[in-house]
């Protein structure tokens, strides 16, 4: 076949929105793909889940003012914090004793305590399974962000949704099966390699969708009034770029850098179909808005994204991951409170409780909580101590996450920290512990989830994880 002009001319020339798609996020791919496929050839036990939503709480939440009850923290409030040896923080020096500006209640039939910082996530407390001495290895966010998120603190590795994508594919074709929706003001540290492909294949990596913005996915559409766009032009110029594709695959069938192309043009296409109404909260009730906080402008952000991923759920996207936070510098718009924590947690935790709380009701209320898992997550804690007076300074030696829906054990809690909420004491968990639980119940062995990179078989678990099975129903 004698083509008049080569692929990459092509994709130069023709432009519009299928083109600025596949430029904007494979192209920049190239060199990152080696080594041989190695699948999970379908579950390995029986699925309790079949799709995820991560919330990601970005900037450090802090565990003390939030899950994790302690109340010698109360009754030594202003004391010369004192947990035995030597005490080094990230950027400060150890202050005093710093009880938790809310109060803690209990909640549920489960009794568990938890803040006045997040009343409506209190009424959900039987719904969920915390995770009270996780750890972390790195106190610097970026690293500590790129563990949770991938499994690793350096980069280039890949996003768990890549690997949920990579191990069960799509329940949808028509819409990507990882997509993440970031915080309307920023990203967090590391920004989009938070749900990058890295060495497994492009196709994988995270659709990033923008739903309050004018444009929710960037290059989906030609801009208006473009010259020559209509929707027969945009036919044949799929159809021609396929055969290009096809021509140039011929041979190189062991590189899946065209193949995961190919994939993306063909999504992006369903997609200008299937993306409108499924980004579109019109047809969603009042009531439904009001749940979400819609109708108040320090829960819409959060309370929209939250509304989309439970839209994006129930139409068969595998992974929806949500930021909550944004790392943007002065004043705090997000979860890293140094300088005055019941200003700043109480921003952040007023955006989050509302949106979070619905997503779980919600869900629950459609029946989709019992095959889907929901993820609320922070790069690592606080500490108990103050800092300047006002602020936490980091804490990797504890933190608390948790899990509800598919197959969770809910009002339980798993682990706990020691009696000033600075370390771990009773069974110290890894974000490891928590991937391979949750590849468990989409009915994965973690051990097995494999990608041959470098002469490495590589897993998001590395060689580290256990299924946390005291907290499966």
């Amino acid at each position: 076949m004698n083509l008049p002009i080569d692929r990459r001319s092509f994709l130069w020339s023709a432009g519009g929105g299928l083109g600025g798609i596949a430029l904007a996020h494979l192209l920049g791919t190239e060199g990152l793909l080696a080594g041989e496929v190695k699948k999970t050839n379908g579950l390995h036990h029986p699925a309790r889940a079949k799709r995820v939503v991560q919330l990601f709480m970005s900037g450090a939440a802090s565990q003390c003012d939030t899950f994790d009850y302690k109340p010698e923290l109360i009754k030594r409030n202003g004391q010369k914090f004192d947990p035995g040896g030597k005490v080094e923080l990230f950027q400060s020096s150890p202050g005093v004793v710093m009880k938790s500006p809310w109060e803690w209640k209990q909640h549920g039939r489960s009794g568990k305590y938890v803040s006045g910082l997040l009343p409506h996530l209190a009424t959900c407390v039987d719904d969920i399974a915390f995770l009270h001495s996780m750890v972390s290895k790195s106190n610097v966010h970026g690293p500590a962000t790129f563990l949770q998120a991938t499994g690793f603190v350096a980069p280039g590795f890949p996003a768990v949704g890549a690997w949920v994508t990579y191990g069960l594919g799509s329940l949808n074709e028509n819409l990507p099966a990882f997509v993440v929706l970031p915080d309307s003001r920023g990203f967090a540290p590391n920004g989009p390699a938070n749900w990058g492909a890295g060495f497994l294949p492009a196709s994988t990596q995270g659709t990033l969708v923008r739903p309050g913005a004018k444009t929710p996915i960037f290059d989906l559409f030609p801009p208006e009034n473009s010259p020559g766009s209509s929707p027969e032009a945009d036919r044949d110029g799929l159809a021609l770029l396929d055969r290009m594709n096809r021509e140039h695959r011929k041979g190189r069938e062991a590189d899946t850098r065209l193949d995961a192309r190919i994939a993306s043009y063909e999504l992006a296409a369903r997609l200008q179909l299937s993306a409108p109404e499924a980004l579109d909260l019109s047809k969603e009730s009042g009531a439904t808005k009001s749940l979400y906080g819609l109708d108040d402008a320090t829960t819409e952000d959060f309370g929209r994204n939250c509304l989309v991923a439970r839209r994006l759920l129930e139409r068969g996207v595998r992974f929806v991951q949500v930021w909550n936070g944004a790392d943007n510098g002065f004043p705090r718009r997000n979860w890293d409170s140094h300088e005055d924590l019941a200003r700043d947690h109480g921003i952040m935790g007023r955006s989050l409780d509302k949106p979070a709380a619905a997503l779980i009701k919600d869900l629950k209320s459609r029946g989709l909580l019992e095959d889907t898992i929901i993820i609320w997550t922070t790069e690592f804690g606080r500490m108990p101590c103050s800092q300047g007076g006002k602020g936490r300074d980091h804490n990797p030696f504890t933190f608390t996450s948790w899990l509800a829906g598919g197959g969770i054990k809910g009002g339980v809690s798993y682990g706990s920290s020691d009696e000033w909420s600075f370390r771990a004491a009773e069974n110290p968990t890894s974000n490891y512990d928590l991937h391979a639980t949750v590849l468990h119940l989409l009915g994965i062995d973690h051990t097995k989830l494999t990608f041959k990179h470098n002469g490495i078989e590589r897993r998001l678990t590395d060689v580290h994880g256990h299924v946390l099975r005291p907290i499966l129903a």
